[in-house]
């Protein structure tokens, strides 16, 4: 029997879309006008506005797509699991890192949480997370939870690595992004490991540190990430909890 396949929408939202559609139509009729005025120069640059515009879109869906799974791939890959952990994806949306973080886990869960909001990814859904995780067969060591990223609703040290991907910059100001990166340091046990994509995410390393946090490492990534835009490119953050008994 043939599955559904997974699909993970586009990240923030539709927004991004009916500027490419105005922005390609602006162009075409200002390259229609120049032909008609014999405008050669106009017309030119016209082309190569449109030209751009279809490359800034290209990048930008490359990125919110195929590039993001090919870099959570490598960044899942470098952490090594052995198979068993709880790991905690905040903002999970669609379940993309989520659902790669489960393929890892035979023995282990995954556990999504979210407020599912429209504006941050097309069709974000809690359902949507729900077909996805069905599609790629892991459904049956997912759990998916309705939750704020400031007040997560987690026992202290429930899970030994937390990941997010483009969330905490949706949250409004800087004292609330802070008091959501400390929720994913509360959550996390001793020894654990954090990992956070996100625009400039260099941002989160002194709370981070501030939070208790160790080993804690900012890495620029590569062209994956643009989203079109040359020299554009998301942040990783890596933090560690100190492992019980050691000194910080």
């Amino acid at each position: 029997m043939r599955r559904d396949r997974a699909r993970y929408g586009v990240d923030g939202g539709y927004g991004g879309i009916p500027i490419f559609l105005l922005a390609g139509a602006g162009l075409l009729a200002g390259d229609r006008w120049a032909k008609r005025r014999d405008k050669r120069l106009a017309g030119s640059v016209a082309k190569v506005g449109i030209v751009a515009v279809l490359g800034f879109a290209a990048g930008y869906f490359y990125s919110t797509g195929p590039g993001k799974l090919s870099v959570w791939k490598e960044l899942l890959d470098e952490l090594d699991l052995r198979g068993d952990e709880d790991v905690l994806d905040i903002g999970c949306g669609r379940g993309a890192v989520l659902i790669s973080a489960a393929h890892r886990l035979p023995r282990g869960r995954a556990t999504g949480a979210d407020i599912w909001r429209l504006r941050d990814q097309t069709g974000n859904t809690r359902a949507s997370a729900e077909g996805n995780a069905m599609a790629e067969g892991v459904s049956e060591r997912v759990d998916l939870v309705d939750a704020d990223a400031r007040h997560l609703p987690f026992p202290p040290d429930s899970f030994d690595v937390v990941l997010s991907n483009l969330a905490f910059d949706n949250i409004h100001g800087s004292e609330e992004r802070a008091k959501a990166l400390r929720e994913a340091v509360r959550v996390l046990r001793p020894g654990g490991r954090m990992r956070v994509v996100d625009v400039r995410a260099d941002r989160y390393a002194p709370i981070l540190r501030s939070a208790g946090c160790v080993d804690v490492g900012v890495r620029h990534l590569d062209w994956r990430t643009s989203f079109g835009l040359p020299g554009h490119h998301m942040t990783l953050v890596l933090a560690g909890k100190p492992a019980a008994g050691s000194r910080n």
